[in-house]
């Protein structure tokens, strides 16, 4: 039987109700008691990581949880980690830039619910979790929710209370699970040991730009951080008249060596800076596009690359470099 480790990292599905609300105070062995239907599938163990609401999962959490994989990486077939649904994603994605191409399958997962609340959703994602990384098809870092399996360069989460909390944005599922059995769509196909990476450079910074905004807030983020994400409308722009003062604060930003990324919005289709003229005028002043990239994958990124890099030609390089697919291939411009 494959030997699969469950880390636990706290989140709704460990956490009981107090008086101040749901508080992650169960530890992993208790869920993996919840769920007996695993000793038929595999030989599993636990390991309590932290016991900490998403919310307050930081770039240091991810390392922990990257260096943990990485301890036991050889001694084990597949790992699932229990993780709140509230920052899952940017953990997800974060995970896919430190643990890359590995043959043996890293899933993320969580509940709506605590695991012992009437109606919870906490036992069929865990049970679906396990079912997915004992699949010998399985490899690399996805998320595993509802019964979808989702790369983690490619999750989002769209609902805060409905069991569906996550969609796969601008990319297939890559499979879905229906009674205890997997349907595959897409197999990553990964093969060997994974390539770690332990260190993050954590001054990336997010500017989400409103109509009449204050270009002095990206100033403020371009003075503050190394790299600045900058989402803007559609597919892609900064408002150019003078008295705004955007596209002034991105000549000073480029100017002192700082690296901007273009995102957009809109969840799907992603950005085109092509299109419109308000998107020729920054092309023209070397940002960086993130096209069809979430967000979450786009920070987390930049935090990986920056932690090797800041000069912005080689940053751009690697930016439009694809990992675990999470941009189209794109030569740097």
């Amino acid at each position: 039987m494959k030997r699969i480790l469950l880390i636990g990292t706290g989140g709704t599905i460990a956490s009981e109700t107090t008086d101040e609300g749901l508080s992650p105070t169960l530890g992993s062995d208790h869920l993996l008691r919840c769920i007996p239907r695993v000793s038929e599938l595999c030989r599993a163990d636990c390991l309590e990581l932290m016991r900490l609401e998403s919310t307050n999962i930081t770039p240091s959490e991810w390392l922990d949880i990257a260096r943990c994989i990485e301890q036991n990486y050889d001694g084990c077939d597949g790992f699932v980690i229990s993780h709140g649904t509230d920052t899952m994603a940017y953990t997800a994605a974060a995970l896919s830039y430190l643990v890359q191409n590995s043959g043996k399958p890293i899933v993320l997962t969580g509940a709506q619910k605590p695991i012992g609340m009437e109606g919870t959703d906490s036992i069929q994602n865990l049970s679906d979790a396990f079912t997915y990384v004992c699949d010998d098809r399985a490899s690399g870092v996805t998320i595993v929710f509802n019964g979808s399996v989702i790369l983690g360069t490619r999750a989002r989460k769209i609902c805060t209370k409905s069991f569906s909390a996550f969609a796969s944005i601008n990319y297939p599922e890559l499979a879905s699970l229906r009674d205890g059995r997997v349907q595959h769509s897409i197999t990553l196909g990964y093969r060997g040991r994974a390539e770690f990476s332990h260190s993050l450079n954590d001054r990336v910074g997010l500017v989400k730009l409103i109509p009449g905004g204050d270009a002095r807030i990206l100033s403020f983020a371009l003075d503050q951080f190394d790299a600045v994400i900058v989402e803007s409308f559609g597919l892609g722009g900064l408002p150019e008249n003078t008295q705004a003062g955007f596209l002034q604060a991105i000549d000073h930003g480029v100017e002192n060596g700082k690296v901007i990324v273009i995102t957009t919005q809109v969840q799907n289709e992603g950005s085109d800076l092509s299109v419109n003229h308000v998107g020729h005028a920054l092309k023209r002043k070397g940002v960086i596009e993130a096209f069809d990239m979430t967000t979450e994958a786009a920070v987390a990124k930049l935090m990986w690359i920056m932690a090797e890099t800041h000069d912005p030609a080689r940053v751009r390089a690697r930016f439009y470099s694809p990992v675990s697919n999470d941009i189209p291939p794109v030569e740097a411009e």
